[in-house]
Order: C-alpha cells, then structure tokens, then sequence
C-alpha cells in the first residue's frame, strides 16, 4: 500500500517551526521559537497531512490485514500528534492569552476532525476485517489487543451509526469539546481573580514559607508590606491548617468553594448542558447512560462494580470522621469557643491533635522538604527501585524559566528519556498537578524515546526557587504521585504508540502513582531529607489520623460524579441533584466535597467523568502491592521492583490490566487491603 507523501504540502510548511521534526537534543522540542500565531496555520497543515493518510488507508485495494490498516493508522498523523502535545501542555501549563485566545478554536478543529476519521465507513469496514480474524493471521497477543482496542475505539466513536445518527453524534462531541474548554477558562479566570489580602497583623500562625510566599506575590502586584494568599490548593490547605484567624479562614474557604459558582464565571450552567449531552451521546450508542459507556474498557467494567468499591469505604469512612469531627469539637469546646466545628476549622484544629498527640509539628516538618531536595529523593528512589538516573540539562531549554530538563538513563545505558519538571505555581497554570507527554515511547520503526513532563503549583518561595521553597508532606506526596506517572511514562517498552506507557484503563493509570506516594513517608526517604526522627515516628504514628475525614472529602466525590451520570434526570438542574444526592448520602456538614461542582476540572474538564473512583479503585491495587513490598523487609527490594517494572510499568496497554496485575503478583487484589491502609478496619 502507497500512502501519499508529504512533500506536496512541505514548501507550506517549511516556514513553521511547529511542522518540523524536533531536533533539540534527546529529540526535545523548540519551544523557544513556539509562537502562538503559528498553530492555527500548523493544524491546517497537519490535519490535511493526517487525513491524506487515513484516506489512503480507507481506499486501499489490498485486502484489509493488521500491517495496512492497524500498523497503518498507528503510523499515521505523527506530525499532528507533536503539535497537538505541544499545544495542550502549553494550554495548560502556559496557558498566556494569545494561547487561550484559541483554544476553542483548536479544541474544535480537533474534536471535527477526529470524528470525520471515525465516521469513515470505508475505513471503519477494514478495521472491522481485520477484527473478524484476529485470531487466524498469527498475531502477538499485544496486536491482538490493538484490534479489539481500534474495534472497539470506532464503534464508540459512531462508526455504526446511521448517517443522521452519525451528524448528530458529531455536533454533541464538538459542543461537549467546546464546554469543555469553557469550563476550564471559567476555572482559571475565578481561581486567578481573587487574593486574600492581609496585614502584617493577619498573619498569626502561619508557616514562614508561606508568609515570604505572600508577601513576595503582593510585590509583583505592586503592594508592600501586605501578604497575598490565594485560591491555589497549596495557599488553601496551607493557611487552613494554620490560621488562628477563624473569620480568616472562613473568609478563604468560602471562596475556594463557591469559584463558578454564579457570577461572571458561573460553571452551573456548563455543567448541565455537558450533563445532557453525555447522556444523549450514551443512549444513542445504545448504553444505558453516561456510566456505563466510560466504565465499559475500565478495570472495573460497570458502575456497579466501581460502587461497590466505594460502598465498602463510605459507611466505615463516615463512622471514623463523626469520631473525629466529635474529637475535634470537644478541642474547640476546652478552648470556650462558642461555635459548632465548621468547614473552615477541620484542617486547624486537626493539625492541633497531630501536634498534641503524635507531636507532629507540619510547619517543621515542612522546613526538612525542601522542593529541590523532594524532587531529588524522587529521583533517587527512582534509581534505588529501578537503576535509573537523572541528570539536568541546562542546555535543554523549557516552555518558562521554571521549567527544568532532565535527562533519564538506565544505570549506565543509553538514555531512556527526557523529563520536564515544572513545579512553581503562576497564574497562567491551570490549578493542580499533572503529568503528561510531550512524546510516547514506542518501537514500530526503530526506538522512539518518551518526553514526557511533570507540573503542579507549589506556591513558590521568593525569588521563584526550589531551594527556597518548602512543601508539605501532602506537597511532597503530589510530587511523588506525579513522578510515578512519570516512571510509567519513561519506562513503557511497547512496539505501538497507542499502548505506550500510561494509555491504560483510567482505573489503573492511578496504580503506579498511587504507589509512589508509600515512599516518600517512609523512614528510609525521611531520614535521606534529614527529617529528625522524633518528626519521622510522629508522620508514621500519624498516618492513620484523619483517615475518616480524608475517606469522606475522596468517596463523595466519586459517588456523587457516578450519580449523576447515572440519572437522567440530574442535567435538569446539577445544583439541586448534587445537594439532594449528598443529604441522601448523610454527608457529614463539616466536610465539604474535596472537588465541588463548579470547578471539578477532572470531571468537567478532563478524563474522569464517571471515573473519580479511580482513585480509590487504584489506591486499593497500591495498598495491596506496597504490602508485598513491605513483607519483604526492604521497600526497596531489588527482586520485587524488578518484577513491577516489567509486569505493569513497561507493558502498557498491551494486555488486560487485570492480567498485569496477577503476573506481577501472582494473584486477584485484595480488596481488605485498601481497608487496611486507611485504617478502617473495624471502622
């Protein structure tokens, strides 16, 4: 098969630096000439490259097989994919406002395009060939998977559909892609509109980190002598925990929690078309609601599966944090407060049980993290588990200053990938924390290296500096979550793109990262960040406190986004659904949703509509395997990193995760184990 060449579009092209192979070193890409005017131009160019390439693929003679329809479209688009990687890590860890300007505009042309492909019935007919007999042409079980995935990718995609189906389809993807990005613009624009502004007087009890954080953030806004705390999670939690100004805290908390929540960015409405369509979308592919189309390729296979799990921690999970909400009242009471326990109190007065009872002080603790030294305990961890190195390279520019490169090797091999980290808050960040790929590795015509990249939104110490800043033990919990992301990114050793690194089940991506975060609490990294061990024993003798009100904040969220892509009815009007649906819950008053509605950018922004259990559903494979690795005596066991390395982190998608995960350990998971790690048993 003669698939057309690109030459005939490559004198349009020759004058955009997007369109060009990227030739820095390790194959990194040129973002000091990335222009935002060019990327428009660029997916014209390399959208017409792609369909060129399907089409021929489509209109073949030859009769359908794996190598000219299959291994075809894996090799097809690859200069879209660059530009397309390129331009979402910029949207959403730079996004500046020529990249904002259009990001709609991208989001359509892609969400078009995409279903014009799927919608091919010449090519969905050779894909569909190709699946009939898979199992009669000796194919590797790994490309057996990729056409049950291709399969299953098209029938999903409308490809079935008949052809006024097939319109209507297409016009739902394009406007939920556009809510989408409504969503997100509304989130950051809320989230970068507001600052608690304080006084010098405002400041009792606050870290020191986080008063030279603000102050430093007053001064770039023109202000001296005052401190400005904002609607990032880290400033959030943060001040939370240590205010002793209640009216303060009150005042941070409820705008954290009503972002979008009416107003000039009101996310409600969004929400309720984006609902809608979801479901309108599921019913005509002939699912039963939103639920039960995204859950159908997960680990869990069914709502009801993934209930299950989520039932099994609720019950328990709100037992233990009335236990603690009574605990933390009585605090309040012995002080003469003459107030019930409110949202605003829960994260002050628990940091005073862990400090009284477990002598765990989490502003001292913070003064042993500092950001440089917890990315590098990352790393070495990474070199102690699997032999990697990391190396910086300072000749290797970033997407901002902030950002750093690192070049990743197999002890003393060649280079296994690059890596960029970015973990310095800026207003033009979407908030939380991510990995993502720049490039996927994968081998169809020689060894193609991962780029991948790390970001969150440590607030940072003056000037901008790892070396200054501090994080919490939860901060320092994120960056090793995220780095695990990472290591299933760098260490995928698979032939096909599509099954490389962390393109797996949402329910099972959360697995190796949710099984990072063991490490960076354990006594061996503690004591490598010269944490005392007085501070060391309080973490560890602290790590079940709190279990009920941190189970509550994860599950009902899960829940309630399960719930209301299972009912019809909750497009109607989401607000009023989600508050009878957590009063049916008996969600306790005192814990607010970690992720409330309006700015839940996971669900309404991202993957994990209907999978914000995956969380929890990969937390209960992490607490089954970090068991393994403890019972060894050694959580850096050399035989049992091996084993992970090469049954679940280099595999990709090549296999059912479920298989994975018995090769590796030899069994199903256990479910108790889960129960087991958040202390809930007997809850």
């Amino acid at each position: 098969m003669s698939i057309p060449m690109r030459s005939s579009l490559l004198n349009d092209a020759t004058s955009n630096v997007l369109l060009r192979p990227w030739g820095g070193p390790l194959g990194a890409p040129p973002f000091a000439q990335v222009q935002a005017e060019d990327f428009l131009p660029a997916f014209a160019i390399a959208t017409a490259w792609h369909r060129a390439e399907v089409a021929a693929i489509a209109s073949s003679a030859e009769p359908a097989t794996f190598e000219n329809t299959i291994a075809a479209l894996e090799r097809a688009g690859e200069p879209l994919g660059r530009v397309r990687r390129l331009f979402w890590t910029l949207s959403s860890a730079q996004g500046t406002p020529e990249i904002l300007a259009i990001e709609g505009k991208v989001s359509a042309l892609l969400s078009a395009h995409s279903t014009a492909i799927n919608h091919d019935p010449a090519l969905a007919a050779r894909v569909a060939t190709v699946h009939a007999s898979r199992f009669d042409c000796g194919l590797t079980p790994a490309q057996i998977r990729l056409v049950e995935s291709s399969h299953t990718g098209f029938r999903r995609s409308g490809a079935a559909l008949p052809l006024a189906q097939k319109e209507r389809f297409a016009a739902i993807d394009g406007r939920l892609s556009a809510l989408s990005v409504q969503f997100g613009h509304n989130v950051l624009a809320a989230t970068t509109a507001w600052v608690l502004d304080l006084g010098v007087d405002d400041l009792d009890g606050l870290p020191a980190s986080l008063c030279e954080a603000a102050a430093a953030r007053a001064v770039a806004g023109g202000f001296t002598d005052r401190f400005h705390i904002t609607l990032n999670r880290s400033d959030y939690e943060s001040f939370l925990s240590f205010s002793q100004r209640r009216d303060l805290r009150e005042a941070l908390w409820r705008a954290f929690t009503t972002r979008c929540d009416g107003g000039p960015h009101d996310n409600w409405p969004v929400i309720a078309e984006i609902l809608a369509l979801r479901q309108e979308r599921a019913v005509l592919l002939g699912y039963a609601d939103h639920a039960d189309y995204a859950l159908e390729d997960s680990m869990a296979h069914t709502p009801t599966a993934a209930m299950d799990l989520l039932e099994q921690l609720w019950e328990p999970g709100k037992r233990r944090a009335a236990a603690e909400a009574a605990e933390l009242q009585g605090l309040i009471d012995a002080e003469g407060g003459n107030f019930a326990l409110a949202p605003w109190d829960w994260r002050f007065y628990a940091e005073q049980v862990r400090r009284s009872r477990y002598a765990l002080d989490s502003a001292a603790v913070a003064q042993h993290l500092r950001l440089d030294r917890v990315r590098q305990a990352a790393f070495e961890t990474a070199g102690r588990l699997y032999g990697l190195s990391f190396t910086h390279r300072s000749d290797i520019p970033g997407y901002h200053p902030d950002v750093s490169a690192w070049e990743v090797r197999d002890g003393s091999d060649a280079p296994v990938g690059l890596l960029f980290t970015d973990y310095l808050a800026r207003s033009e960040k979407h908030g939380g924390a991510w990995m993502g790929s720049l490039r996927v590795q994968e081998a169809m015509d020689g060894a193609v290296l991962p780029i991948v990249y790390l970001v969150a939104n440590f607030a940072a110490a003056p000037p901008p500096d790892t070396a200054a800043t501090r994080l919490s033990i939860n901060e320092a919990r994120t960056l090793f979550h995220e780095f695990g992301h990472a290591l299933h990114g760098l260490l995928s050793r698979v032939t096909y793109p599509s099954q490389a690194g962390t393109a797996v089940a949402r329910d099972f991506v959360e697995f190796p990262s949710k099984l990072m975060e063991n490490w960076i609490v354990s006594r061996e990294v503690l004591s490598g960040l010269g944490v005392p061990e007085t501070l060391i024993a309080a973490i560890r003798n602290a790590e079940g406190y709190g279990q009920g009100f941190a189970t509550v904040e994860l599950i009902a969220c899960s829940l309630v986004d399960l719930a209301v892509h299972r009912s019809g009815e909750a497009s109607g009007d989401p607000r009023t659904f989600v508050e009878a649906e957590l009063e049916r819950l008996g969600m306790p008053p005192q814990i607010g949703l970690r992720h409330r509605f309006p700015y839940f950018t996971h669900v309404f922004d991202g993957g994990y509509a209907s999978a914000y259990y995956s969380y929890a559903w990969s937390e209960a494979l992490d607490a089954d395997v970090f068991e393994a690795f403890t019972a060894t005596g050694d959580i850096f066991d050399a035989r049992l990193a091996q084993r992970f390395r090469t049954e679940i982190l280099s595999v990709g998608d090549t296999r059912d995760p479920m298989e994975s995960f018995t090769a590796f350990l030899g069994r199903p998971p256990d479910a108790e184990a889960l129960m087991r790690s958040r202390h809930l048993v007997g809850a």
